[in-house]
């Protein structure tokens, strides 16, 4: 009886042709779960303390069911926790905005939970990384370190939405490398910008400078690609003017919004699309 209820995966219940029975905990997986990190396997930490008994629950066994389940859950969180940094490093080959985008909701949750079980550790991280436009000598991680902080959820929501479609179009038109040069080009200079034209001592947070460079590089080099703003479409181009506008319009106001690193970032931007666009048409003209 038992062997037809192991017949599938244990995990998803699929057959294939290479079914295989874990050493560590007895059930049977498919190829894409067989490895013991791939199932979450409760029958590592006591393989480890009881000897290596392939093929038998006899491991599996020697402990209470509360424990397996602390260790399942324990595996699972060290799984998951792995497999968040290796997805974020290979982010950064494959789509380097999609890890910036990763880092940014990292940074954003984890330390709020952190801050759960110690009061005052959100102050102290946020006081470590924001951008104080009179500290950003003495402080001059902060000048990188504050393009992946927010202020709100809405604040990350929508840098996060620009960023998830417009940065993954650029990096397909120019490649990772220079998406990486301009993201981060754009990002130090909007956050210079702000402290040269900033009349506060209020800090800086936010990727919305790096992220308009982005998008104003990308309207550089495809002026008419239709986008949505509002629910209303029209072009890149006159998405980008709306936001210029808009920026410069509301300079000077307490809205605690820093116009002048979204205007800086892109000014940053435009050049960069043009240099590129030009590149582009020198290489066109030596193949010639």
């Amino acid at each position: 009886m038992e062997d037809s209820l192991e017949s599938g995966c244990w995990i998803c219940g699929k057959e294939d042709y290479f079914m295989t029975n874990c050493p560590y905990c007895g059930h049977t997986f498919c190829v894409e779960h067989r490895l013991p990190q791939q199932h979450a396997c409760p029958g590592i930490d006591y393989s480890s303390r009881f000897g290596h008994q392939a093929g038998t629950r006899r491991v599996y066994n020697q402990v209470g069911s509360d424990d397996i389940f602390k260790v399942f859950f324990r595996n699972a969180a060290k799984g998951a926790a792995t497999e968040f940094a290796y997805r974020t490093h290979r982010s950064f080959y494959s789509s380097p905005s999609m890890a910036i985008l990763i880092i940014c909701v990292a940074a954003f949750f984890i330390p709020r939970f952190i801050s759960l079980l110690f009061p005052g550790f959100l102050g102290l991280f946020y006081g470590l990384f924001q951008l104080y436009p009179n500290d950003m000598l003495s402080m001059p991680w902060t000048i990188i370190t504050h393009m992946f902080l927010h202020a709100s959820f809405s604040h990350l929501f929508f840098n996060m939405m620009v960023l998830f479609f417009f940065g993954r179009e650029l990096e397909r038109r120019i490649g990772n490398n220079r998406f990486l040069y301009v993201y981060f080009i754009s990002g130090i200079v909007a956050a210079i910008g702000f402290s040269i034209t900033s009349s506060t001592s209020l800090p800086l947070v936010g990727a919305s400078g790096a992220i308009m460079g982005v998008f104003a590089t990308l309207t550089i080099l495809a002026p008419d690609l239709p986008v949505y703003v509002f629910f209303f479409p029209m072009r890149i181009k006159h998405a980008l003017m709306l936001f210029a506008i808009l920026d410069f319009a509301l300079i000077g106001t307490n809205d605690m919004v820093a116009h002048t690193a979204h205007l800086s970032g892109i000014a940053v931007g435009i050049y960069m699309g043009l240099r590129l666009k030009n590149m582009k048409k020198m290489r066109s003209s030596y193949r010639s």
